[in-house]
């Protein structure tokens, strides 16, 4: 890959809740949600977690590493809640690309995009996991009124605190060299899409292609974080090869944290009559260094050299001591992170970004650490290790986010079933002053309307009876479309909603005065009045609105 990115924070937000990694075998996007509390920390967090994807060495191949590794970033970002409350809710998009040979890995969740121009064709290849988008796949919403849609920004689908095992939208598509991929965050939509094609189409120059799509945005006004990462696919060059041989990570990544157990493990290879077994055993024991240090709280960092004191006493024949320093553990995750982004080409912009610079790496303690320095060691997913070290423990701790997976199953299939059942409901309402029929039922869900316009009659309302506009204003429910459809027939008839008005049955009395009395059936005729009764000087009751409409 050929690449550049470019994150700003936009002319609202206070602070940059995108992250995003791109190199030469590796692209990713996160667009934090959670607001204040975390939307920084998931994204930051999430795009860290898989810089160690960057390379193209995968010898049982890369079908399924993508969707894990985005999977165990999940479980992670479920860890810093547990151990932060305050984080809940938060949540990442995530839109990736791994590049293994001349395949290219696709893995997808929420509403950041990807497109592609190849062979003069420009398509976007995601979809985007939104209310409105659902909507438009039902076809109860036409595409172009998706932008001005009050619910545009409600997923459906995201990473995080909220699913246990989210739905990836996952692909493996050929590549030619020459084809371009844009991945970016929600952001850029407010850039009209034929100028986001044409800057793709005749920009050539990547950097430049990057800036001014940011550009745009900011022009656009910027109301959300914009994160734009442009790539191009190129044959490999022997410059390529010869400046990604590089070290996965030098001994001196963990001998500036734990030096004695570095010394230590030198030593202890020295019996063996194999180089490689030597070079074996000083992973293990980095990697053992690393599970062993972390015991620190989440969100802090300090200098790397304050951990040496902790190790000095440790021997081979003994587990090391307790560590004393609460914050060992971020120590070695920043140290870990920051040798590995400078043992490959690459860009790294947004939270991500800050985080590896300030060193206040999100971490969960007893896991993070152990878990992204044996991936970076030896590129290998933590399942593996952990699996031989702990089946046990690790068993029991998925079983509750398998049982919470199935309660929020059951839910949602319940709300969706109780949704599908209040759309086969209408009602007849008021709408832009007009008596109007409605599919749906008149309550709200949250921020969701249950109900949506099915058409708009002539029948002014103000033009009803009292009565009548009383009850269109608080709803007349029907079972169907026909009973709507009759209720307005009454409306337009006798100015009530109901359909059982009874029919007067004036009767003259001794005095001159009529008395209006209801047949005992529907059918009955309605006697002429008396000439007496007609010139009565007596008023006349108050006409009900069945009588009034008569």
């Amino acid at each position: 890959m050929r690449y550049a990115a470019r994150s700003d924070v936009g002319r609202i937000r206070s602070k940059n809740d995108d992250s995003a990694y791109v190199g030469r075998h590796l692209a990713v996007v996160a667009d934090g949600m959670g607001g204040h509390a975390g939307g920084d920390v998931a994204s930051a967090s999430t795009v860290l977690d898989m810089i160690h994807l960057d390379h193209d060495d995968y010898p049982e191949g890369a079908e399924t590493v993508l969707a894990d590794e985005i999977q165990t970033a999940n479980s992670l970002l479920s860890e810093l809640v547990h151990q932060n409350p305050k984080l809940s809710g938060m949540g990442t998009t995530v839109t990736a690309l791994l590049l293994e040979g001349r395949k290219l890995h696709f893995a997808h969740i929420g509403d950041s995009r990807a497109y592609r121009l190849r062979n003069n064709k420009f398509e976007q290849v995601s979809i985007d996991h939104t209310f409105v988008q659902r909507l438009i796949d039902e076809g109860r919403l036409r595409p172009e009124e998706a932008e001005t849609h009050p619910h545009k920004n409600v997923l459906m689908r995201v990473l995080g605190d909220v699913d246990a095992s989210p739905e990836l939208d996952l692909d493996v598509l050929d590549v030619e060299p020459g084809e371009r991929w844009l991945l970016c965050s929600d952001g850029l939509n407010y850039v009209a899409g034929h100028v986001v094609e044409r800057m793709v189409r005749e920009t050539k120059d990547l950097h430049e292609c990057a800036e001014i799509l940011v550009a745009l945005t900011l022009e656009a006004g910027a109301p959300d974080n914009v994160t734009v990462v442009m790539l191009e696919i190129a044959e490999e060059t022997d410059d390529d090869v010869n400046t990604a041989a590089v070290d996965i990570v030098p001994a001196a990544a963990l001998a500036a944290v734990d030096e004695p157990e570095a010394v230590t493990a030198t030593k202890s290879a020295d019996d063996l009559s194999a180089d490689k077994a030597a070079e074996d055993t000083k992973a293990d024991s980095q990697a053992k260094a690393a599970r062993e240090a972390d015991a620190g709280s989440s969100f802090s960092a300090g200098d790397p050299g304050d951990s040496k004191d902790d190790a000095a006493s440790s021997d081979e024949s003994k587990e090391p001591p307790a560590t004393t320093d609460p914050h060992l553990g971020e120590h070695l995750s920043a140290e870990v992170l920051r040798e590995e982004l400078a043992s490959r080409p690459h860009e790294l912009v947004g939270a991500a970004a800050t985080a590896a610079e300030t060193g206040s790496i999100p971490t969960v303690a007893g896991r993070t650490v152990a878990r992204r320095a044996a991936t970076v060691l030896t590129h290998k997913a933590e399942q593996d290790r952990v699996e031989v070290e702990e089946p046990a423990r690790r068993r029991v701790r998925w079983l509750m986010p398998a049982v919470a997976a199935v309660v929020v199953l059951g839910v949602v299939v319940g709300l969706w079933l109780g949704y599908a059942w209040t759309q086969t409901r209408y009602y007849v309402g008021e709408y832009d002053q007009r008596v109007a029929i409605f599919n749906g039922i008149s309550q709200r869900l949250g921020p969701i309307q249950l109900s949506r316009l099915e058409a708009v009659t002539d029948i002014r309302v103000d033009s009803l009876p009292e009565y009548g506009q009383q009850s269109v204003r608080q709803t007349v429910p029907a079972g169907d479309l026909n009973g709507a459809q009759g209720i307005v027939e009454n409306l337009r008839n006798t100015g009530s909603a109901s359909a059982n008005c009874p029919s007067p049955s004036p009767t003259a009395s001794a005095s001159g005065s009529a008395t209006t009395t209801p047949t005992p059936t529907p059918t009955a005729t309605v006697p002429i009045p008396s000439t007496a009764a007609v010139a009565s000087p007596t008023p006349s009751p108050v006409p009900t609105p069945c009588e009034a409409a008569k």
